[in-house]
């Protein structure tokens, strides 16, 4: 027969096993939240009850400043996506500096097929996301790639940014790439209405927080869309492009999932290019 403080003793062990088991369990879990979203995430864009997805990816080199921002800077988090976890869409171009500048007006220029369309950005609202889209531009990320999603009901945006999207015709996986790291969220419009108005270039993102990459929409009519995506700045020229491009329609391609589809009137991406600052 057992005696009493065997069993206090087996009882304790028994306490002990679980407490350590629940405590891997948080760990595994704060791990994965770390990762922000596996190689498969879908991005999506919620409005009126109706979920539009689209999708983007990230991870790189795990390379980060460890110096304290210089005045005018900040310091931003650009995490890696592990290498195991990267679909062939993702394309590897490093990650940018964690320093970036919180000063000056940009220009974002994109040479497409149809004409330029410019914005303007303010990196005082968006440091991180315009220090990454100037990051990429210099890579030529988004050189020959084609705005893959067009959506006509409820929302109204193009949308752009996947480096995979290229070539003759469509893909199943066009929506699915992006550079190989993510970012938090910056400028979100939580007291605009509506948060997303006609002429805003915002971030493309999946429903969990820091998942923000490289695809980005343009946004041709008021959008009610839930306030969680980076507002990355406002188109001052080519508007007239994205609205002709509404109007020659989608193909219905994404419909079964969130409506909307590839535009039937190709917009192809030929250079972007982000301007120095200007005070």
């Amino acid at each position: 027969m057992t005696s009493t403080r065997e069993r206090q003793r087996a009882a304790a062990r028994a306490r002990l096993e679980k407490d350590m088991a629940e405590r891997a369990a948080k760990a595994r879990k704060r791990r994965q939240t770390t990762a922000i979203v596996s190689a498969g995430a879908a991005l999506v864009l919620v409005v009126a009850g109706t979920v539009w997805l689209a999708v983007t990816l990230g991870g790189d080199d795990d390379k980060t400043d460890t110096a304290a921002p210089a005045a005018g800077a900040s310091e931003c988090a650009y995490t890696a996506l592990p290498k195991e976890q990267r679909p062939p869409q993702i394309k590897d171009v490093g990650v940018p500096s964690n320093q970036q500048s919180a000063k000056g007006i940009q220009t974002m220029t994109i040479d497409t097929n149809l004409g330029p369309i410019t914005a303007k950005i303010d990196r005082s609202l968006v440091p991180c996301t315009a220090g990454s889209f100037t990051y990429l531009a210099e890579k030529n990320f988004f050189d020959n790639t084609k705005c893959h999603r067009l959506v006509t009901e409820g929302i109204k945006v193009l949308q752009c940014g996947d480096p995979s999207a290229t070539g003759n015709g469509w893909r199943d996986t066009d929506g699915q790439g992006g550079p190989s790291y993510r970012m938090a969220e910056e400028n979100l419009p939580t007291d605009k209405r509506p948060p997303y108005p006609e002429g805003v270039i915002a971030m493309a993102k999946s429903s969990e927080p820091g998942s923000t990459g490289s695809q980005f929409f343009i946004v041709y009519g008021d959008s009610p869309l839930d306030p969680a995506y980076t507002v990355l700045g406002t188109i001052t020229g080519g508007m007239d492009l994205v609205m002709d491009v509404a109007k020659a329609g989608d193909d219905g391609a994404f419909a079964q999932q969130a409506g909307g589809g590839h535009p039937k009137k190709e917009v192809i991406i030929k250079d972007l290019t982000m301007s120095a600052p200007q005070s």
